[in-house]
């Protein structure tokens, strides 16, 4: 499993709780990933670390359009059978 390091000083410098900085900075990647077409649902998902459901919510309370396709099917079909 690869890793992203972020600086120390720049998640002190987020106005978060220190529990709240990583699952913050993770959500963000994973939104902006999906919306710009880099990452399927499902990952995205995975990344944020949350449930279906609640990255829908995610989702909709940012008005984020879905973009589910045929190939974001078959490919999340596939990794849930690993």
């Amino acid at each position: 499993m690869s890793s992203i390091d972020i600086p120390s000083d720049v998640l002190d410098a987020m106005a978060a709780p220190p529990e709240d900085r990583e699952p913050i900075v993770r959500q963000e990647l994973a939104v902006s990933l999906y919306r710009e077409g880099y990452l399927s649902f499902g990952k995205a998902r995975e990344l944020a670390g949350l449930s279906k459901a609640a990255f829908h919510r995610l989702l909709g309370d940012r008005k984020i359009q879905r973009h589910y396709k045929e190939a974001d099917l078959a490919l999340d079909v596939a990794y849930g059978q690993d």
